[in-house]
C-alpha cells in the first residue's frame, strides 16, 4: 500500500548543475527496480548565486544561510524572492533588498486584511443581489477572475515566476491601491447606507479570499493566518477550493469603463504633481469624450473617483463648451481632461513665486556664464569641473525657459 501511495511521484524539481548525476541515476535505478519511471516531469531551474554572480561555495565563504534570512524577513518573503527572481533558463542573484521588498509586500497584504477586519467588526456580511453591485465591484471581480484563469494556466505550464508576478501586481496595484480606496466612501457611510456598505464589504472579502488562495503556494504562512482570521466557512486554506474562472464574473464592459476612469485619474494626478498642487485644493474636472455613447457608463462611476481625482465636481461632455482657454489639459484614450487653471493655483501667488524663481535663476545664470567666460577658470580647472559647470548652465537655461513660458501663460 505504501508503494502505491508514494510511487510514482509527479514532478522532480532540480537545478541544472546536478541533472546528470542525480536525475539520470534516479531514472535508471527506478526503471531497473520497478519497471516504471519515478516521475513524469523534470522541472530544471537556474542557480541562486551571490550578489556578484558567483556560485555559492564553502571555499568562497559566500553562502547565504536561509535560516538567517527567515529570521530577519520571514519564510514567506524568502520563498517569494526565490520564485519571482528565477526565470526559466536563467540564474538569479541573491539581494537582501529584494527579500526586504517582498517582506514589505507581505505587510501590504496584512494591512489590507486588517482594513477589512476593522470594517467587518459588528457587521453581518451577506451576499448582495447582482443589481446591487456597482461597476467598480464588477470590475474587481472581473480582474480577480481573469488573474485566477491566467495564473492557473501559467502554473500548469510551470511558469511559476510569471504566475506569481500577475498575482502580486493584482494584489498590490488593483486591489490595494485602487479598489480599497474606491470602497472607502461606502464603508465610512456604513450607518447612513448599510446596504451599500454590505456590498462593498462582501466584494472586499470575496476578492481578498480569492487572492489569498492564489498567493498561498508562494506565501503559505501569512495567507493561512489571514484566511483563518477573516472567515470561518473553511478550516484551512490548504484544503480550500482553488479559484476557478467563473463566467458569471465576466464583466468586461464594466472593466473597460473603470479602466478609462483609472487612466483619467492617473493623468489628473500627474498634472497636479507637475504643478505642485496641494491635495487639499479641489478642482472642477471636465472630461470631453470622443464617443458620447460612453457618457452614461462613465456618469455611473464618476462619484466613486471624485476623491481620487481631488475633484469638487466632474462634468462629462462631448465638446469644450464652458471650458476656459487657459485650462490645463491631458489626453487619454478616448477622451481629453481639462481643469481650469484657477482651480489648481492661486494665480497671483503663483506669479509671485515664479518671479522669485526667475530672479534666482538670473543670478545662477550670471554666475555660471561668468565662470565659463573666465579664461583663468577654463584653462586651469579640471575638465570634469568645467563639464559639470556646463551641465549646470544647460539646466538653468532650461529651467528659465520653463519659468518664462509659465509666467507668459499666467499673465495673459
Amino acid at each position: 500500500p505504501e508503494m502505491k501511495y508514494f510511487y510514482p511521484t509527479d514532478v522532480l524539481v532540480t537545478g541544472y548543475d546536478i541533472i546528470f548525476f542525480w536525475v539520470i541515476r534516479m531514472m535508471f535505478s527506478a526503471l531497473e527496480q520497478t519497471n516504471s519511471i519515478p516521475f513524469h516531469t523534470v522541472l530544471i531551474h537556474g542557480l541562486v548565486r551571490d550578489a556578484l554572480g558567483r556560485k555559492m561555495s564553502k571555499s568562497l565563504g559566500n553562502g547565504i544561510d536561509p535560516l538567517e534570512v527567515i529570521e530577519k524577513f520571514g519564510a514567506d518573503a524568502l520563498r517569494l524572492t526565490l520564485v519571482t527572481g528565477n526565470a526559466p533558463g536563467n540564474d538569479m542573484r541573491f539581494y537582501w533588498e529584494r527579500v526586504e521588498a517582498n517582506r514589505n509586500f507581505a505587510n501590504k497584504v496584512w494591512n489590507a486584511s486588517r482594513f477589512l477586519m476593522m470594517n467587518m467588526e459588528g457587521f453581518d456580511i451577506t451576499e448582495p443581489a447582482m443589481e446591487d453591485l456597482l461597476p467598480i465591484d464588477k470590475w474587481i471581480l472581473n480582474e480577480v477572475n481573469q488573474v485566477a484563469k491566467d495564473a492557473t494556466e501559467n502554473m500548469d505550464k510551470y511558469e511559476l515566476g510569471i504566475a506569481v508576478q500577475k498575482i502580486y501586481d493584482f494584489i498590490w496595484d488593483e486591489f490595494c491601491d485602487w479598489y480599497i480606496e474606491l470602497c472607502k466612501p461606502r464603508l465610512y457611510a456604513k450607518a447612513e447606507d448599510p446596504k451599500a456598505a454590505n456590498t462593498a464589504l462582501w466584494t472586499l472579502k470575496t476578492v481578498l479570499i480569492q487572492a489569498l488562495k492564489l498567493l498561498h503556494p508562494y506565501m503559505p504562512f501569512v495567507t493561512e493566518e489571514i484566511f483563518c482570521t477573516i472567515q470561518d466557512e473553511e478550516e484551512t486554506i490548504m484544503l480550500s477550493k482553488w479559484p476557478e474562472y467563473r463566467a458569471d464574473w465576466d464583466f468586461a464592459a464594466d472593466a473597460d469603463i473603470v479602466g478609462q476612469m483609472k487612466e483619467i485619474t492617473r493623468a489628473i494626478r500627474t498634472m497636479r504633481s507637475d504643478m505642485n498642487v496641494s491635495p487639499s485644493r479641489k478642482g472642477h474636472v471636465y472630461i470631453v469624450l470622443n464617443e458620447m455613447s460612453r457618457k452614461d457608463a462613465l456618469e455611473a462611476v464618476k462619484e466613486n473617483f471624485k476623491a481620487l481625482m481631488f475633484a469638487e465636481n466632474i462634468t462629462i461632455q462631448g465638446d469644450k463648451t464652458g471650458i476656459a482657454d487657459d485650462a490645463v489639459s491631458a489626453i487619454v484614450s478616448g477622451a481629453a481632461v481639462y481643469i481650469p487653471l484657477e482651480d489648481l493655483v492661486d494665480i497671483a501667488k503663483e506669479i509671485e513665486r515664479l518671479e522669485k524663481e526667475k530672479k534666482r535663476l538670473e543670478g545662477e545664470l550670471a554666475r555660471s556664464h561668468g565662470m565659463l567666460s573666465n579664461e583663468k577658470f577654463v584653462s586651469k580647472a579640471p575638465e570634469a569641473k568645467i563639464a559639470a559647470e556646463r551641465e549646470k548652465l544647460a539646466n538653468y537655461e532650461q529651467m528659465m525657459s520653463q519659468v518664462e513660458e509659465r509666467l507668459a501663460q499666467l499673465k495673459k
